[in-house]
């Protein structure tokens, strides 16, 4: 997955969720966030962000942030926290690897009372699959949530109820940054999703979690990490 028109700018404060303020080429520009999490341990002032110019004319807002380079004891680490780049980085690289080759995949289907990020069928076989973009990193550990997730909590008790209706049910996490060791719950920011994703792993939804490569224009999947319950 490619951005156009990547800009670098540097942070210089966020009112809220959806908006940023960024220093352009000597300008102040107002950005959207395209990551309404709380993101505090990335978006500090003088950081180093990403931008993509979104070429519409009649947006309030010319650009979207979507890197952004976190500094650390052991180097600088570059991560992607656009919200919406998971799914679509999961979609491109998902067909043909997870499931029988000739599935059919689509995106965002009803189960329950959630909708799943994508659903494939096969024959007899079907399946779900909830993606999860994470880019929490505390010392070479990406963790996930940052911040508590009722939705979160309910989608991996959406999944056991799909696996004992028949379905073969995964959780993902996607790693939008490079370099990790494992990927692991945030007990101490949320120990009920921890919980919710160990009952769901022993009622045998997979739980996958993949590496991604990541540049200031894009990225992509790198391969398979280890998941620590």
């Amino acid at each position: 997955m490619e951005y156009r028109n990547s800009v670098e700018g540097a942070f210089l404060a966020r009112p809220n969720r959806f908006i940023a303020h960024v220093a352009v080429e000597g300008e102040e520009q107002v950005c959207h966030v395209k990551n309404t999490g709380r993101c505090r341990e990335l978006l500090v002032p003088g950081a180093r962000v990403w931008l993509e110019e979104s070429g519409v004319a009649t947006r309030k807002t010319r650009f979207d942030l979507v890197a952004v380079e976190k500094q650390r004891p052991e180097g600088p680490l570059l991560i992607n926290m656009d919200a919406q780049a998971p799914n679509r980085v999961f979609g491109e690289w998902a067909p043909g690897r997870l499931g029988p080759a000739d599935a059919r995949w689509r995106p965002e289907v009803k189960f329950g009372a959630s909708r799943f990020d994508f659903y494939w069928e096969s024959g007899a076989r079907r399946g779900f699959w909830e993606v999860k973009g994470v880019t929490l990193e505390e010392g070479g550990v990406a963790r996930f949530p940052d911040a508590p997730t009722a939705r979160g909590v309910k989608h991996l008790e959406e999944l056991i109820r799909a696996g004992q209706a028949g379905y073969e049910a995964g959780v993902c996490f996607l790693v939008q940054m490079e370099g990790m060791r494992w990927v692991e719950p945030n007990d101490r920011t949320h120990p009920e999703f921890g919980e919710a994703l160990r009952r769901a792993a022993r009622a045998g939804v997979r739980v996958l979690a993949l590496e991604c490569r990541v540049w200031p224009g894009g990225l992509e999947v790198r391969g398979e990490l280890p998941v620590r319950l």
